[in-house]
């Protein structure tokens, strides 16, 4: 991935956040652009059209919840949105995030390793128009209402299966490893065990069946339509 074709938008109503995540990210070779509020955010997502959002919730004037959600009612802008939350990471304040339709969140203080391996993982993420929906052997997956049907009957998935699960059957045949799962679902720096992505594939395997997701030894693993 080459981060000089990416821009950045950063939103925060606080000078030296602005200053400090500009700093990290355009070390990485980044375009970064910033915006002071909610309301300046929404005009600079629509004239800029950047690759990613890095948006902070509690703002004036429009917070980050209700630019999310106006971000969000744009149909020419499908970028990636992170929320930063304050240090407390409630999970009102996650939920509400995700509600509005931000694809990830991070905690403040920031870990610049972490933000930028976040940040890393949303942009190498498969490109998909958000107003379709994936459906493949029975299975229909719906970014929209971050909902998956088999057979027309719905099931809800917590964040982690949904996404591994849209991973696998965005591009079916393709064998995806453990190190490109893991880099686009959890981030190369997320903390977890090695069997992470195996107990994962089971669960979905027990809400979906064993013939959807392939086991390809040695490699990874593959969404099968045969």
């Amino acid at each position: 991935m080459n981060s000089k074709n990416h821009t950045i938008l950063l939103v925060d109503d606080e000078p030296d956040v602005l200053e400090f995540l500009s700093y990290t990210i355009q070390k990485e070779g980044y375009r970064v652009f910033t915006a002071s509020n909610g309301m300046e955010a929404v005009q600079k997502a629509k004239d800029l059209s950047p690759s990613l959002i890095l948006m902070d919730l509690m703002m004036p004037e429009m917070d980050g919840i209700e630019a999310c959600i106006a971000i969000r009612n744009i149909e020419t802008i499908d970028q990636p949105i992170i929320s930063l939350l304050t240090s407390r990471s409630e999970d009102y304040s996650q939920i509400a995030g995700f509600e509005a339709g931000a694809d990830d969140y991070i905690t403040k203080p920031i870990r610049p390793r972490l933000l930028i391996s976040k940040l890393s993982a949303l942009l190498r993420r498969p490109a998909q128009d958000e107003n379709k929906q994936v459906e493949k052997a029975g299975i229909e997956i719906d970014r929209t209402q971050f909902l998956v049907r088999k057979d027309g009957e719905p099931i809800i998935l917590p964040k982690k299966e949904f996404e591994l699960l849209e991973l696998l059957a965005s591009r079916p045949g393709k064998v995806f490893n453990r190190e490109q799962i893991m880099a686009i679902v959890w981030g190369d720096d997320a903390i977890v065990g090695e069997r992470t992505i195996d107990v994962h594939i089971r669960k979905l395997r027990e809400k979906f069946g064993n013939t959807y997701i392939r086991t390809v030894k040695g490699v990874g693993y593959t969404y099968n339509v045969d």
